[in-house]
């Protein structure tokens, strides 16, 4: 235990900063692939053919291996000067987030109540009035356990992302497989698996603010 000590007393502040890394990186790959996988989600739902289309292709890509997608990603970013580093792994965690958001944004929002729908549309409602004050709110359980598997997802992918430079908490498994550092190791797994309790907690709190009353969660 006096050894677990003071390995965390010196390194310390070197966990902060990949904790605080690794938190930018997830968070701002959640930011962008919600507001892509859920405008996409809805929109498939007025096109049935597209939706199986679209549907495959985000399975597949998700079957690719972590270590591969960001391999793919250098020689496209090298174009621009990007090949390692935070721009490649950000638009690999994009990529691995798409399949859990449109599925279930798509499945949400088909599974509305018909007659729910029928009632919005005898008020006089718009179609983007519709979408945003009734199928939604409706949908926002499924849709948030989409993107909370996605946050979950990402936060693990999300330590490969080390191996291409793009820092985060891989960065203590990657010095603890290279230097025969078990407790670099263990600390770095420990704080993936905390910060992933963490952000599923958070996420699961604003579902539940965000879902109307009366609505199964």
């Amino acid at each position: 235990m006096s050894n677990w000590i003071q390995y965390l007393q010196i390194n310390q502040s070197a966990i902060i900063n990949m904790t605080v890394e690794h938190v930018v990186l997830v968070g701002l790959a959640l930011i962008i692939a919600i507001a892509i996988g859920v405008s996409l989600g809805i929109y498939l739902t007025t096109n049935d053919e597209l939706a199986e289309t679209v549907l495959q292709a985000a399975s597949v890509l998700l079957t690719i291996p972590s270590i591969a997608l960001f391999g793919i990603m250098i020689p496209f970013f090298s174009i621009i000067n990007q090949g390692i580093g935070f721009v490649p792994a950000l638009t690999a965690l994009v990529l691995y987030s798409q399949l859990p958001i449109i599925r279930n944004t798509y499945t949400a929002i088909k599974n509305v109540d018909p007659n729910i729908r029928d009632a919005a549309n005898g008020i006089g409602m718009k179609s983007r009035q519709r979408i945003l004050r009734v199928e939604i709110p409706m949908a926002m359980p499924v849709i948030m356990a989409g993107i909370r598997t996605a946050v979950v997802l990402n936060i693990g992918i999300g330590v490969i992302a080390a191996f291409i430079g793009a820092g985060g908490l891989g960065g203590l498994i990657v010095q603890g497989i290279t230097r025969g550092d078990q407790y670099s190791i263990i600390a770095g797994a420990v704080a993936v698996s905390l910060l992933a309790i963490v952000a599923d907690a958070l996420l699961f709190f604003i579902q539940k603010r965000l879902t109307p009353k009366g609505i199964t969660q």
